[in-house]
């Protein structure tokens, strides 16, 4: 993809955040009968920090038994920012056959692109010489997310996990599905930056290497994740107070 003609000629902000679990359920009543409120205020946060991408790594559905209105008035919102939004199906929504993954009112989107469905698992764009990687869930069972990562090929390389961070997983218990990411994990990405989910805290995690971060919950973090990209190769990390 390295092509100094698609280069950006100016910094890059990417907004992460994670665990939204809009439904018609819990995050409903929590917001007046309104299960997108969570969602709407993180995008309505993106744009004013003026975000290119989104990522939204993981349960940005509470489950994936959703009636048809609130899946397309999910997409509606997501297809009205200006911005581009990466999904990442996580443990609560995987990317199972009838998820909302696979409504129409998703697939028809041309800024919405889900990994393991709208693409296996890189989205790449030229515009930012930028590539994102994730390995979505594609079903309830256990899995390690950040199985064979793909080589840079870009000149920034962005990473998605939804999974349970331990420096060291022990893989050899298996009382119950964990999608367990440790340090040697995270370090085989290569990442400029790997948007975590799965935790509703915001928190860095790893020995340093690599810079990863959880978003938290917008509902019980309050923040995103805004990461600037900046055009000396630097990479700046914020939470930013959601709007």
């Amino acid at each position: 993809m390295n092509k100094d003609k698609n280069r950006s000629e100016r910094d890059i902000v990417l907004v992460h955040s994670s665990d939204i679990h809009v439904d018609d359920g819990y995050t409903a009543r929590a917001n007046a009968g309104d299960g997108t409120v969570p969602l709407q205020s993180v995008l309505r946060t993106s744009r004013k920090v003026g975000a290119d991408i989104l990522l939204l790594a993981g349960d940005t559905f509470e489950h994936n038994r959703l009636a048809d209105d609130i899946v397309v008035t999910t997409a509606c919102h997501l297809s009205q920012s200006e911005m581009q939004i990466v999904i990442l199906p996580g443990n609560h929504d995987p990317a199972i056959t009838n998820s909302p993954w696979h409504h129409q009112a998703m697939l028809k989107k041309n800024n919405i692109h889900i990994l393991g469905v709208t693409h296996k698992q890189l989205v790449e764009f030229e515009k930012f010489d930028l590539a994102v990687w994730g390995k979505a869930h594609q079903s309830y069972d256990d899995m390690k997310p950040l199985i064979k990562p793909k080589k840079r090929d870009a000149k920034w390389n962005i990473v998605m996990a939804h999974g349970h961070y331990e420096p060291v997983p022990d893989r050899n218990t298996a009382l119950r599905p964990s999608w367990l990411i440790g340090d040697k994990d995270l370090l085989e990405t290569g990442a400029d930056y790997v948007a975590l989910g799965h935790w509703n805290r915001p928190l860095k995690v790893g020995n340093g290497s690599i810079r990863a971060y959880y978003s938290g919950s917008p509902d019980l973090a309050e923040t995103v994740n805004v990461v600037r990209l900046k055009m000396s190769g630097e990479v700046v990390v914020r939470r930013h107070k959601i709007v």
